[in-house]
C-alpha cells in the first residue's frame, strides 16, 4: 500500500512530457532540465539567421534578380508555416528523442510502421549530418574572406586560403563542434542561448547598419520588380526554371526547427514547450530572413562586379563584397565589414554546434532501437554527462569524410546542401504524410491538436516538402560539365539504394521501429 502510495505520488509530481514519454514505453533516461527557453535557443541556432542564406545569397540572385530572390522569401516561408504547424501537432502528441522516425512509427500503423520508420530515420540521419558538414563548409567559406580582408584584399595582395587549408578549417570547426557536445546538454544550452543573442542582436545591427552605411542604396522597384535573368552566368535562359533555382535560398534555410523536436526528452513540459519551441524559431527566422536578404539587396553598389574575380573577395563570396562595397566606400576601411563578416562566422559557429546535437540524438535514439550497425556502441551514454557522447564523434566523423572532396572537387558545398535539405527535409514527409492518413480514432492528441484542419494542412505541408526535395536534384549551372553536375542525386541513390537493400534483404526481418523498455498497457499512441 505505501509502495503504492509512493508510486501514485511519483506520478503526480510527474513532468507531463515524462508521463506522456512512459505512456508511449520509455522510461526517462536523459536529463528533463531544458526550459522552453533553452529549447528554443537551440532550435533557433539549428534554423539560424545567416547560414541558411548567406551562402547561396550570390548564387540564388544571379538566377532571376533581386525580385524574385525577395518574394521567393515570403513565397517559401509561408508553405514552410504548414509544415511547421502539422509538425507541432505530432510532436504535442510524441515527445520524444527519437522524434520524427518514432512519430512515423507509430503513425503509420503496425502494417508499415517498420518500413516508415526506418526510411525516416535514415533519412533524418543522413539530412543531420550532411547539416554538420553544410555549416562547416559556409563557415570556412566566411573565415576565408575574413583572412582575405585582414591580409589586405584580391587586390592588394591578401591572402586567399586555399584548399588545403580551406579544408583544414572544415574539418576544425567538426571538431569543435564535437569536443563540446561531449559536455553535458547545459553547456550547448548555454552556448546557444548566447547563440539567440548573438544573432538577434548581431542581425538587428547588420539590417540596420548595412544600409545606412552604403553610399548609394538600390530604388525600392530595383529590389521588388527587377527580374533578370543571367544565361552568360549560369547557362540559364529559362524564365520559370531560373525562379524555381532563386527559391533554393529559402528552401534551404527555412528548416530546422525539428531540432526541439530531438530534445522533447530533455524538455520540460515537452507536450507543450515542443510544439511552442517549433512554431517561434519558424516565425522570428521568417522575419529575421527576409530584413536580412532585403538589407543585404538594398546595399548592392554594383551587380555585375559582386561577380568579378577580379574583385577585393576574388568573386568567391557575394555577400562579403556587398559588405566590403559599403564599408569601404564609406570609410575607405574593410574593419566594419570584418566585423559584420564575424558576427555572421560565429552563426554558422552557433548552428553547426546546434546541428551536432541535434545529429547524435538521431543516431543515439536510432541506435536505441538497434537500428545502426554496432548499435549498442552508439547508444552508450557518456558517464558522467549523460550524452551521447559516441553518437557525437561517429556523426562528426562521416561529416569529415563528406568534406573530404573539397580538395578536388568544385561543386562540394552544392552537392552536400542537396543531401542535407532532401535527407532532412525529406524526413519530415514521412510522418506527416503518415498523420494525414490514418485514422483519427487511432491517435491521442496532446495540448496542441488540429483537429479537423490536419488533413489539409499536412496535404499542403506534404506536396511542398515533395517539390523542396525534387529542386535539390536539379542541375544547378550549364551546359553540365563534371564541374558544374549536381552530384546529390548519384550520392543519394546509392546511398539510400544500399539502405532500401538492407532492408529487404535482412532488416525487415528484425527491425520493428522504436523499442520500448517500460511494458505498457496503454492501447492508444
Amino acid at each position: 500500500m505505501v509502495h503504492n502510495q509512493a508510486d501514485a505520488s511519483r506520478i503526480q509530481e510527474m513532468d507531463s512530457g515524462e508521463k506522456r514519454l512512459n505512456e508511449l514505453g520509455y522510461k526517462q533516461e536523459l536529463r528533463r532540465e531544458m526550459t522552453l527557453f533553452k529549447t528554443l535557443a537551440i532550435s533557433f541556432s539549428t534554423m539560424t539567421l545567416f547560414t541558411g542564406i548567406t551562402p547561396l545569397y550570390g548564387s540564388s540572385l544571379a538566377y532571376a534578380g533581386p525580385a524574385s530572390l525577395v518574394w521567393g522569401w515570403v513565397v517559401v516561408s509561408f508553405f514552410t508555416w504548414f509544415v511547421g504547424i502539422a509538425m507541432a501537432e505530432i510532436c504535442s502528441s510524441f515527445p520524444t528523442t527519437g522524434s520524427l522516425y518514432f512519430w512515423a512509427a507509430h503513425l503509420a500503423g503496425p502494417k508499415w510502421g517498420p518500413l516508415a520508420s526506418w526510411c525516416c530515420a535514415w533519412l533524418e540521419s543522413i539530412g543531420l549530418i550532411a547539416g554538420i558538414g553544410t555549416q562547416a563548409y559556409a563557415g570556412s567559406q566566411t573565415l576565408q574572406s575574413i583572412i582575405l580582408l585582414c591580409t589586405g584584399t584580391n587586390k592588394d595582395g591578401g591572402y586567399l586560403a586555399p584548399k588545403w587549408l580551406f579544408l583544414c578549417m572544415y574539418i576544425g570547426l567538426t571538431l569543435i563542434w564535437a569536443i563540446l557536445n561531449t559536455f553535458a546538454l547545459e553547456v550547448i544550452a548555454f552556448i546557444d542561448i548566447i547563440s539567440i543573442w548573438w544573432q538577434v542582436i548581431g542581425g538587428t545591427v547588420i539590417v540596420i547598419m548595412l544600409p545606412l552605411v552604403a553610399l548609394t542604396t538600390q530604388s525600392a522597384s530595383y529590389v521588388f520588380t527587377n527580374f533578370n535573368v543571367a544565361p552568360e552566368r549560369t547557362g540559364i535562359s529559362s524564365k520559370p526554371y531560373a525562379v524555381i533555382l532563386s527559391f533554393l535560398v529559402s528552401q534551404y534555410s527555412l528548416y530546422g526547427y525539428d531540432a526541439a523536436a530531438h530534445l522533447t526528452e530533455e524538455t520540460k513540459g515537452a507536450d507543450k514547450n515542443g510544439p511552442i519551441a517549433i512554431l517561434s524559431s519558424i516565425g522570428i527566422i521568417s522575419v529575421f530572413g527576409w530584413a536580412y536578404i532585403l538589407a543585404l539587396t538594398f546595399s548592392i553598389q554594383d551587380f555585375s562586379y559582386l561577380y568579378d574575380p577580379t574583385n577585393e573577395t576574388a568573386g568567391t563570396f557575394v555577400p562579403a563584397q556587398i559588405l566590403y562595397d559599403a564599408f569601404h566606400g564609406r570609410y575607405n576601411s574593410s574593419a566594419g565589414a570584418i566585423i559584420l563578416l564575424f558576427i555572421i562566422w560565429g552563426s554558422f559557429f552557433f548552428g553547426g554546434l546546434s546541428i551536432t546535437t541535434s545529429a547524435a540524438r538521431v543516431v543515439y535514439a536510432l541506435s536505441r532501437d538497434k537500428g545502426i550497425p554496432f548499435s549498442s556502441v552508439w547508444q552508450k551514454l557518456h558517464p558522467k554527462h549523460k550524452v551521447p557522447s559516441n553518437a557525437v564523434w561517429l556523426c562528426a566523423a562521416i561529416s569529415i569524410l563528406l568534406g573530404l572532396p573539397i580538395l578536388k572537387v568544385n561543386v562540394v558545398f552544392t552537392a552536400i546542401t542537396s543531401i542535407c535539405t532532401i535527407g532532412w527535409v525529406g524526413g519530415y514527409a514521412v510522418p506527416i504524410f503518415a498523420r494525414m492518413v490514418m485514422a483519427e480514432k487511432n491517435f491521442k492528441p496532446g495540448p496542441f491538436y488540429l483537429g479537423k484542419a490536419r488533413r489539409p494542412i499536412c496535404f499542403v505541408a506534404f506536396m511542398w516538402i515533395c517539390y523542396t526535395c525534387s529542386v535539390f536534384l536539379l542541375p544547378t549551372y550549364y551546359p553540365i560539365s563534371w564541374d558544374t553536375f549536381n552530384y546529390a542525386p548519384v550520392a543519394l541513390s546509392v546511398g539510400l539504394g544500399l539502405i532500401m537493400l538492407w532492408w529487404v534483404l535482412d532488416a525487415r526481418k528484425w527491425f520493428t521501429g522504436p523499442v520500448r523498455n517500460i511494458d505498457t498497457d496503454n492501447g492508444k499512441v
